[in-house]
């Protein structure tokens, strides 16, 4: 008779926690961390078009991308005890800007060998109000 380990999912703080630490990536322009927390096959859905992991962390050639950041709204949706769909509205200013600019992101997020990765997002702009 064989044992199944029963994983249980994680919660909204827990995967909060890993998607600030993305935007810390930005706010700090840090790739090595950007490139950690994104699987090799991540795929972002963007104005811009598609980006892979590499165009992610690209993104940070210069400088940090990002000078401040809000999350709200924030919605968890679990479709496995290891693949969840977080989504949520971020309010951010980006360096040398004083405007605020605002989006909704999904972001999957995959336990894969026991760590979780994000491997997809997708951000759709919000017209300022």
């Amino acid at each position: 008779m064989s044992v199944t380990e029963r994983k249980t999912a994680p919660s909204l703080a827990e995967i909060l926690d890993l998607e600030k630490q993305v935007w810390a990536a930005l706010v700090e322009g840090n790739p090595q961390a950007d490139r950690a927390l994104l699987s090799a096959d991540f795929l972002g859905v963007y104005t811009t078009g598609f980006a892979n992991r590499d165009d992610h962390v690209g993104q940070f050639a210069d400088a940090p991308t990002m000078d401040r950041y809000e999350l709200s709204e924030t919605k968890l949706r679990v479709l496995t005890p290891d693949i969840v769909l977080l989504s949520y509205r971020a309010d951010y200013q980006r360096p040398g800007s004083a405007t605020w600019e605002a989006m909704l992101i999904s972001s999957l997020w995959e336990r894969r060998h026991d760590v979780w990765i994000n491997s997809f997002s997708q951000d759709t702009p919000l017209e300022a109000q």
